[in-house]
């Protein structure tokens, strides 16, 4: 994802009010542009949220929940309970499609070889999940199970960083999930068929944009359609960032049917070159062009 956010910052950068920092974080990079020098206040409060979220860390809330999975329930910070419970809202709206359970598959089956993909899939079940809001506790029920954060994780950071900072006006972008809020900001969106822009417009209210497809790495597990990529617009970052690998992962009449009255923005891609976008996803922004070949 680095390539797509070295090819966005050319636009974000064409209407900046402010030096943006670029920081290392989430296996990515992070570009953090608020005005009074609160970048390295927003970066540590990232920091602190991977620290909990990660599975790749070690001791973090995630790969306890995992460590004991089908053991005992975990006792875990209110960001922890918070996006997980907004994985659970999403996986029923998406009728199951975004599943945070995945992790059985991406972590135990794919990176640790721990478990065969049989045995993986029959484990994969949101509903298996048990949330003590009393205790603050997150509990799998069946050993072996594992949640994987990466479709709605950095999407939640940059809203919850967003909220943190309290400032008028800014932009944070973690690879294919930004938010930019306060002042008008060019947002471009890439094309990974002519490696160049897709799309490229001014914001004209505070915005949400997430990106997702399997063209740099074959992260997202899913039905395999002609769709190339999908962006998601709306003004709250956790409900892009799931909604963009959800329907990413749906088949086609399953997409077609979540995306007929959909309140929030779309553009779709296909292999083809085709795109397909809503009424909503313009209306997020002043002037918009398009150059899809």
């Amino acid at each position: 994802m680095v390539y797509l956010i070295v090819i966005l910052t050319l636009f974000f950068s064409s209407k900046a009010y402010c030096e943006e920092k670029v920081f290392n974080l989430m296996g990515t990079y992070a570009i953090v542009e608020i005005d009074g020098e609160s970048e390295y206040e927003v970066y540590r409060f990232l920091k602190n949220l991977e620290n909990k979220l990660s599975d790749y860390i070690k001791d973090s809330e995630i790969s306890a929940i995992n460590k004991f999975a089908g053991i005992k329930p975990v006792k875990v910070s209110p960001e922890t309970f918070e996006v997980i419970k907004k994985s659970i809202e999403i996986s029923e709206l998406t009728g199951g499609t975004f599943d945070i359970t995945i992790g059985v598959i991406t972590i135990r089956y794919k990176r640790n070889k721990e478990i065969d993909l049989r045995q993986a899939k029959k484990l994969v079940n949101y509903k298996d999940i048990v949330l003590n809001e009393k205790n603050m506790t997150v509990f799998l029920k069946k050993k072996g199970m594992a949640i994987d954060l990466g479709g709605i994780g950095k999407g939640y950071a940059i809203q919850k960083a967003y909220e943190f900072i309290k400032k008028d006006k800014g932009f944070i972008a973690i690879a294919g999930d930004l938010k930019s809020w306060g002042h008008e900001r060019n947002i471009g969106i890439f094309n990974p068929i002519t490696k160049k822009i897709l799309t490229v417009g001014i914001t004209k209210k505070d915005i949400c944009v997430s990106t997702s497809g399997n063209y740099f790495r074959k992260h997202i597990i899913g039905q395999k359609t002609d769709l190339l990529q999908v962006s998601v617009v709306y003004n709250e970052c956790t409900f892009t960032d799931a909604l963009s690998t959800a329907i990413f992962a749906m088949d086609k009449k399953k997409r077609e049917k979540f995306l007929k009255n959909a309140k929030f923005g779309y553009l779709l891609m296909f292999e083809n070159g085709n795109i397909e976008f809503n009424r909503n996803f313009l209306d997020f922004f002043e002037e918009i062009k398009f150059f899809p070949f």
